[in-house]
């Protein structure tokens, strides 16, 4: 068995909880990291519980400085993920292959999941797998299944079939072009296309037992018991794995004090992987920049910027390295300054009302949109200092 997870160097201390969780539960299992970034000062993976460390320039990528350009971490992150797959499979010919979001922990073993790959060649978890009882569960996570995806791609298991490996390669190739938050294309990184893989790979199964992937997502149709001491159930049965999604951005906070209510085994694992996290290195290594997010100068990369190249086919070939700024100012952000940011007249040109139409988008879905409404000052407070209302307002919304 071959474990791995994707992540950029201030999620360190996440996979670091995750790795160790794998060796106490899976102990004969090989544990990989792919890091999208530059590993930070100090850093040594034979001083880790990783045994292997696969950087970008490792994968089979094509145009690798373009294709990340295009990406903001999340994405970039997501869609190295079918490459991840290739890669291991490539170098070490496993029987099987799992991946495990960074923020995602074990709590037993995962012998059921073994069982299972036996069976069929992928396996997938989704976010629900019980109707909602309430409206308020049907907006918050049936509707958000509906626009992010019916299965949480934050686990995926693999078996080195001949029909593992034709969803491994089919579901790389969408993601080396089109694994973007974009959901009025009908994009959500690379999550929406596990909604297709059903209907084309027969011998695909799905993992609806309770104790997989727990979150706040479906908390409100599973029955938490027990204690970190003790052991936590679900359902009666051991929890296997719970992920700890929106931890960082405060939406795992707000939803699990929706749903989990008065549930205190559920705030202890919340305050249990914050602790975690902060022993493994969260202090230190957690609000660490990309480096791809951040042009050879020094400068930010910005999101229209990003998101611009991306539209503009042209662009990937006038500047195929866009991290680039050279002296003579024939780099993609000094024309970017000099003719995509404003046409004639002082306001953006079309292609830029839809990069900002994209960003607001983001913004807006990043959280629900009710909870955010009717969220706390905090969160009020951090709307206007995203500028919502004043883009909302130049946009005419």
């Amino acid at each position: 068995m071959h474990i791995f997870t994707s992540i950029t160097s201030n999620y360190i201390p996440k996979a670091r909880v995750l790795a160790h969780s794998v060796k106490e539960y899976v102990p004969t299992a090989v544990f990989h990291l792919l890091l999208c970034d530059t590993p930070p000062q100090g850093f040594d993976v034979e001083q880790e519980e990783f045994d292997h460390l696969i950087l970008l320039d490792e994968l089979d990528i094509d145009n690798e400085k373009s294709w990340i350009f295009q990406h903001n971490v999340v994405e970039l992150c997501t869609a190295v993920k079918g490459f991840g797959f290739q890669e291991i499979f490539r170098r070490h010919g496993p029987d099987k292959v799992i991946f495990f979001d960074p923020d995602m922990v074990l709590f037993s073993g995962i012998e059921a999941i073994e069982r299972q790959l036996e069976q069929h060649s992928v396996l997938l978890t989704p976010h629900q797998t019980e109707p909602a009882k309430t409206q308020s569960a049907i907006l918050d996570n049936e509707v958000s299944s509906l626009k992010y995806g019916v299965f949480n791609l934050g686990f995926l298991a693999v078996r080195n079939s001949a029909e593992g490996l034709r969803f491994v390669n089919w579901w790389s190739d969408r993601l080396r072009d089109f694994c973007f938050d974009e959901r009025r294309r009908g994009f959500f990184t690379d999550q929406k296309w596990g909604d297709l893989a059903p209907a084309f790979f027969p011998d695909l199964g799905i993992l609806r037992d309770p104790q997989f992937n727990v979150s706040t997502w479906n908390i409100d149709s599973r029955v938490v018991t027990g204690d970190l001491t003790g052991g936590v159930y679900v359902d009666n049965i051991p929890l296997c794995f719970y992920h700890f999604s929106g931890i960082d951005s405060g939406a795992q906070k707000l939803m699990l004090e929706v749903y989990g209510g008065n549930n205190l085994v559920l705030h202890q694992l919340r305050d249990w992987y914050l602790r975690r996290c902060r022993e493994m290195g969260q202090d230190l290594l957690g609000s660490l920049p990309c480096r791809y997010g951040f042009y050879d100068n020094g400068d930010e990369v910005r999101p229209a910027e990003r998101l611009l190249y991306r539209y503009r086919d042209e662009l990937s070939d006038r500047f195929p390295d866009p991290y680039a700024c050279p002296p003579n100012g024939m780099g993609y952000l000094a024309w970017f300054r000099g003719h995509g940011e404003v046409a004639e007249g002082g306001r953006p040109d079309d292609d830029m009302v839809s990069v900002l139409r994209h960003e607001l988008d983001t913004i807006r879905h990043s959280i629900s949109w009710r909870i955010f409404r009717s969220a706390s000052t905090a969160y009020r407070r951090l709307g206007m200092k995203l500028g919502l209302q004043r883009i909302l307002r130049w946009l005419g919304r």
